[in-house]
């Protein structure tokens, strides 16, 4: 999955000669946290909502709102952006996009094609929504087993086989490092009669089931 297909296409951006009245009015409006600012089609900065906050005067000033507007109004983009612009390309995975959020403690990524061109953005909640999708919780009637496995060899083989005999299709699957160096699996399929019987195969096998449950069930 690649972020070209989850990000926000055309974003709203403004330039550097913008107020920063203008940006956070448009950002208001728009209901998001920051602003691309793109001169002439090249990425130079972002503004975001704790920027606007930095610069505006203090809750407890004794200025109106128009005055307040009138100050915002004067100051330009350039002098307040963020130039220093952390960027994922248009064809990179969700996981590397995530990645550079979780590294560089980012909510969202402005998208750049592969001549430089901002394309779109990808945020936090894009990566999340691919998460709930990519485990089938909007379709509901699933089942979802976790296991605790041993790093071994032939692990995936056995487990899926022993599905595969049961006659169950496996939807997804996903494996997650633990800390005592033993994997997590969790596995995720159409919800099933005789789960008791998989769930003895899994244990006659020394698999260890930790967890159990039923999503949406229909």
């Amino acid at each position: 999955m690649f972020v070209a297909e989850r990000m926000t296409k055309h974003p709203v951006t403004m330039t550097s000669d913008a107020t920063i009245g203008e940006v956070d009015r448009a950002m208001k409006k728009h209901k998001f946290h920051r602003m691309i600012i793109v001169d002439d089609g090249k990425l130079v900065g972002y503004l975001s909502d704790r920027d606007v906050m930095r610069v505006a005067p203090s809750p407890a000033t004794s200025l109106s709102k128009f005055e307040i507007r009138e100050l915002l109004d004067k100051l330009k983009v350039r002098d307040v952006m963020q130039k220093k612009v952390i960027t994922v390309n248009e064809d990179a995975t969700i996981e590397e996009a995530a990645l550079i959020m979780y590294n560089n403690k980012v909510g969202g990524l402005p998208v750049i094609s592969e001549v430089g061109k901002v394309v779109g953005i990808i945020t936090a909640t894009d990566i999340l929504k691919t998460f709930v999708n990519v485990m089938g919780l909007p379709d509901g009637g699933k089942v979802r087993v976790t296991l605790e496995v041993e790093n071994k060899v032939g692990v995936m083989a056995e487990i899926t086989k022993i599905f595969s005999d049961s006659g169950i299709n496996i939807d997804s699957l996903i494996t997650c490092k633990q800390d005592n160096k033993k994997y997590e699996i969790v596995v995720r399929f159409d919800n099933f009669d005789d789960l008791g019987k998989v769930e003895k195969q899994l244990e006659s096998r020394g698999y260890k089931i930790i967890h159990v449950v039923r999503i949406g069930e229909k």
